[in-house]
């Protein structure tokens, strides 16, 4: 994968899985679109699989890394909150790439992994701002619910919403 090719497919299967889904976007059209061959795709990843697993842990270490760097100007829940409602990249018309993956895989399917770690990791943060655990599954679910509504509303409105309730919560 650290190889430019291994790049440019994972850039763009990226994009494909996020625009038009995981189960719809096939090996021959991921090559086409990184202007190689299956034979490449298949040498750099081994398997679509793999390369779904290599996309959903890009796509959860870019979100981190701009998580972190909010909340290193201000760790708060509220501001974990604010990292959703400004991430550049979260598309309000599609929604959060993980929760959209795991509507699309199979219990079995690797990808899995990487959806519950990522989600876990959330929760976890989430944890560890407000320090209760009981506090922290609430506003993890408020957070979930608000997420997929921004997906399917394609608004912001559920998100400032959970915010509110969120500032309300940890007062």
């Amino acid at each position: 994968m650290t190889t430019p090719a291994g790049r440019v497919l994972l850039e763009r299967a990226s994009e494909l899985f996020y625009a038009e889904g995981i189960t719809a976007v096939g090996v021959a059209g991921i090559a086409d679109a990184a202007g190689v061959t299956k034979k490449t795709l298949y040498d750099c990843f081994g398997s679509k699989a793999a390369l779904v697993v290599a996309y959903l842990q890009r796509r959860h270490d870019l979100w981190w890394s701009h998580l972190q760097e909010r909340l290193a100007e201000d760790p708060s829940v509220l501001t974990l909150f604010d990292a959703y409602l400004a991430h550049p990249w979260f598309d309000t018309q599609r929604g959060c790439a993980f929760q959209r993956a795991a509507a699309e895989l199979p219990d079995d399917h690797p990808g899995r992994a990487v959806i519950r770690a990522h989600k876990e990791a959330v929760r976890a943060e989430i944890a560890r701002l407000v320090g209760d655990d009981a506090l922290a599954d609430h506003l993890f679910l408020l957070l979930e619910g608000a997420v997929a509504r921004r997906g399917f509303e394609g608004t912001t409105a559920g998100l400032a919403s959970a915010r509110e309730v969120a500032a309300a919560l940890v007062r």
